[in-house]
């Protein structure tokens, strides 16, 4: 499993273990944890950055028909996982 840190808007760092990664009209999405193993907690991230950045610029899904959809995507991604 992949892990990646994220520098928060706080400038404290924060890492993440990638599960999946899709692309979604044209928008990348990550879904991540917080824990390696076990259970933890899930986001899924949308990549903001515009296209000519060097540096990818993600923030957490929160529009709820966003969220529904996305999560629906990684659902039949990844059989094992079930958003609730």
């Amino acid at each position: 499993m992949e892990k990646i840190t994220f520098i928060a808007d706080d400038g404290e760092a924060v890492d993440f273990f990638v599960l999946e990664q899709t692309t979604v009209g044209g928008v990348n999405y990550i879904l991540v944890t917080d824990s390696e193993e076990g259970d933890g907690e899930a986001l899924i991230l949308k990549d903001l950055s515009a296209p000519e950045s060097e540096e990818a610029d993600y923030g957490i899904v929160s529009d709820d028909e966003e969220l529904k959809s996305i999560s629906g995507v990684f659902e039949n991604l990844l059989e094992d996982i079930k958003f609730s």
